[in-house]
Order: C-alpha cells, then sequence, then structure tokens
C-alpha cells in the first residue's frame, strides 16, 4: 500500500515523501495517529496545496523538541536505593523511575518512553550515560548517578 507521509516517521521517509507499507501498518499505525494518508490522486493534488502548512508545523514541532533537548543539556541526575554491599541493588531502575527523576529534577515533563536505556533495566551502582530521545530525531545524553542510600 503506497501512503503519502504528513510528518517525518522513523526510516520510511520524511514529510511528503511517498513510502510503500503494509496495509496493516497504515491502517492501524500511520492512518489512525495522522502520520499519512492513502497516496490516491486526490491526496496527492491536496497534499501539494498543504505542503507549506504541514512543513511549518514540523519544524514548530522540531523547535520545540530542541527547546526541551536544551533544558536537558548537561543534566546529571542522582538516584539513592537499597543495594547490597557489592553494589547490587534490590530490585532494579527501569525507564519510569528514570523519567520520574528526570521530572523531579528539572521540571520538564518526560514519559518512560521517550528514556532509553543502554541494556534494559539497571541493577548495579553506578554512573551510567542515558540517551533521552525527544522525537523528531532530538536526543539528549544525561547522566545517571546511582548510589547506595
Amino acid at each position: 500500500m503506497n501512503v503519502i507521509l504528513l510528518e517525518k516517521v522513523g526510516k520510511l521517509g520524511a514529510v511528503g515523501d511517498t513510502a510503500s507499507v503494509k496495509a496493516g501498518y497504515a491502517r492501524n499505525f500511520l492512518f489512525p495517529t495522522g502520520k499519512a494518508i492513502p497516496a490516491t490522486k486526490t491526496n496527492l493534488d491536496n497534499f501539494e496545496t498543504r505542503r507549506a502548512q504541514l512543513l511549518a508545523a514540523h519544524n514548530e514541532k522540531v523547535a520545540v523538541a530542541q527547546v526541551r533537548a536544551e533544558k536537558l543539556k548537561g543534566l546529571r541526575v542522582t538516584m539513592a536505593v537499597n543495594a547490597g554491599e557489592e553494589g547490587k541493588l534490590f530490585g532494579s531502575i527501569g525507564t519510569r523511575d528514570i523519567a520520574e527523576a528526570i521530572t523531579a529534577a528539572t521540571g520538564e515533563e518526560l514519559s518512560k518512553a521517550e528514556v532509553r536505556l543502554p541494556n534494559g533495566a539497571l541493577r548495579d551502582v553506578g554512573e551510567y550515560e542515558i540517551s533521552i530521545d525527544l522525537g523528531y530525531e532530538v536526543e539528549e545524553v544525561i547522566t545517571l548517578a546511582i548510589v547506595p542510600a
């Protein structure tokens, strides 16, 4: 199924690109979220008249993501948790815990889906580089220090 992308989607393409995707992906994800429309003759003509408007909206979203990234730049978050003598945590620290800690530290609302852990949940005391994906190819890296309580 051919679709016209209304915003940048991962590895499919940028705004205005025509992509060939599986019908289920288009029906269940791209169409309901407003990221794409079917590539029909009528839609192609309508898209050309709306191209400037869609590009402006996309650029505005990128600018908002970049402002959020500036607030996170160089951030260092420390979490005190229960740990054994060998540095093993009693439990683990996941994306939700990290998102809540960053939100508390900066006041910038962050969802757990934006936190990218290198190798799954963290189970040891130490310092970690955590990637924060703010969408629209805007990414920031923060330092998370896990210390025993």
